[in-house]
């Protein structure tokens, strides 16, 4: 098995070096009366998108609805026609991360994008952000909407939601598509990724989310850089939706909740991995993040797996590759 070496050390070393700008910022954010600016002048943030930004709305086609299940209320998106394709996704973003994929993928399957818990316009419980519990959302969700078989694909902390239901509920899921992060638990790639990751245990702090919350703008403008590779990978408008997202009431709390689970998710993956995943499973990583060691550490916990490497792409591919991550989804989802 191939081991921290594919994770190119040169980009820990950026990460380690990027960690402390962050944690120099976190430690001012009250005081801080500068707004720092990662877009182009001509892409302008709104300030206090909390206040002045109305939620995206969905892409023509699409409807935006709410659902009561496992007890909290889910927010999602939907439009298309077709089997059932559900996307999930990540942390420093909401549903409209896949905002430039609904309209082909809609052409094929009938797409539903929940916001998970503790973003947005779902609810942020206090507890239940263990992935088992967070896919049980999304299984409820899709039991009440009248589907039975899914196909799903899920991003960064998507990803480890997508295993966790592929891995309660096998003989639902048609096809696995997990992007662009890795699994608690699963060695020997989780102990070395995330010792790099400062920010798991920044945001496994209980006060952290007080610490971001109002700052939601400087702390996500900072932190989106650290991981990706092409410069300003947003539009405007998407970079003012998932600020708004998570200044909702809320939503530092919350989704840094997703990171604080993740000794749990470690316990429930080592027993998940005990039966492998037998529906075809895509590893699909950016060149520059997870691609030097997404596949292998799939194959750990399935037996069918092929691998999709985004060229030119950190870890925020459907936005720095679009076209291929398009490409790519449709191709695997698509065939026979």
């Amino acid at each position: 098995m191939k081991t921290i070496s594919l994770f190119q050390k040169s980009r820990l070393t950026a990460f380690v070096s990027s960690a402390l700008v962050m944690i120099s910022l976190l430690t001012t954010l009250y005081s801080c009366s500068k707004k720092q600016e990662t877009l182009p002048t001509d892409q302008k943030v709104v300030s206090d998108t909390s206040q002045t930004v109305k939620p995206a709305l969905p892409p023509a086609g699409f409807t935006s609805d709410f659902a009561e299940v496992n007890g909290t209320r889910i927010h999602y998106v939907s439009g298309g026609k077709g089997d059932p394709l559900v996307l999930v996704h990540g942390f420093g973003q909401n549903w409209y991360m896949w905002n430039r994929l609904l309209p082909e993928l809609s052409k094929h399957f009938t797409v539903i994008v929940p916001d998970l818990r503790g973003v947005g316009e779902s609810d942020k419980p206090e507890s239940g952000y263990d992935k088992k519990n967070m896919a049980k959302d999304i299984h409820e969700l899709v039991a009440k909407l009248g589907y039975k078989q899914i196909n799903l694909a899920g991003h960064d902390i998507g990803l480890m939601v997508a295993y966790a239901y592929a891995a309660q509920y096998p003989d639902e899921v048609k096809k696995l598509a997990l992007m662009d992060a890795l699994l608690p638990g699963i060695e020997p790639v989780w102990s070395q990724v995330s010792a790099s990751a400062w920010w798991f245990g920044f945001f496994n702090w209980p006060a952290s989310g007080d610490i971001v919350k109002g700052k939601e703008k400087e702390f996500l403008t900072n932190f989106w850089p650290m991981v990706g590779h092409v410069k300003n990978p947003f539009t405007a408008e998407e970079a003012n939706e998932f600020i708004r997202a998570y200044s909702t009431n809320g939503a530092t709390t919350g989704s840094f909740k997703w990171f604080a689970a993740f000794a749990q998710d470690g316990k429930d993956n080592q027993e998940f991995m005990k039966t492998k995943l037998k529906m075809p499973l895509l590893a699909m990583g950016g060149e520059y993040f997870a691609a030097a060691f997404l596949k292998d550490h799939s194959q750990l916990v399935a037996e069918n797996v092929t691998e999709s490497k985004i060229a030119g792409a950190g870890h925020w591919i459907v936005q720095e590759n679009t076209a291929q991550v398009e490409k790519d989804l449709l191709s695997f989802f698509l065939s026979k």
